[in-house]
């Protein structure tokens, strides 16, 4: 806030506390590219003997495409990313593994609702495929309490505002915080949507903790 002007203010200020930080890397082109062409042939592989999706339709991997070896290189830019998170946080512990690593497949129309994945620090998505109307993902204000009382805005800002729309294209890297509530819009494109999530968690803990929740 700028200086006030009432003589009875000496100054005055902001302070932000307890940020929610979303981690995002862009891959250089001719690496996302080799990546991706990886990624597509495997799951065309996968659901070769399926049917294709209807409108509204989305599809899920299995949870553990970081044991194939088509994602090795996606699994060592995970892996370097999230090393770098942590010590940015300053977080003491820096021993993690990632607890599960899906595909999510969205056809025109489909989208995800607003959801967290409990038992893991870190969640994250990789993007492989998206198009115009097709490219965002929605970041939702953690704090419950702020719901309580929604007076009307004459402005929409950072600092009031209860969504932060966050734009991603091919080869975008996100990582967040497990507990922050997420989702995606339908799918506006005539082609299909293609992204790869996972989540991160401390050694340690996954010998201790719950599986987790997705």
């Amino acid at each position: 806030m700028a200086q006030g002007k009432d003589p009875w203010i000496e100054a005055s200020d902001v302070i932000p506390m307890f940020p929610t930080l979303v981690c995002k890397v862009q891959l250089e082109a001719q690496l996302y590219q080799a990546i991706n062409a990886r990624i597509l042939d495997a799951l065309a592989e996968m659901r070769r003997d399926l049917p294709g999706l209807a409108r509204g339709e989305g599809w899920q991997s299995e949870q553990t495409l970081h044991q194939r070896e088509e994602l090795s290189e996606l699994v060592c830019c995970i892996n370097k990313a999230a090393r770098s998170v942590l010590q940015f946080l300053r977080i003491g512990y820096d021993a993690f593994e990632i607890t599960g690593c899906w595909a999510n497949v969205l056809a025109k129309g489909a989208a995800h609702r607003a959801h967290t994945h409990p038992n893991n620090f870190l969640s994250g998505v990789y993007y492989v495929r998206t198009q115009s109307g097709a490219d965002t993902i929605n970041f939702h204000d953690p704090r419950g309490q702020t719901g309580i009382i929604r007076p009307p805005v004459t402005e929409l800002t950072a600092e009031n505002t209860d969504q932060v729309v966050v734009r991603v294209k091919n080869g975008t890297l996100l990582l967040f915080p497990a507990y922050l509530q997420h989702s995606v819009d339908a799918n506006a494109s005539e082609e299909e949507r293609v992204s790869v999530s996972f989540n991160i968690m401390f050694s340690g803990f996954t010998e201790n903790l719950s599986k987790p929740l997705w």
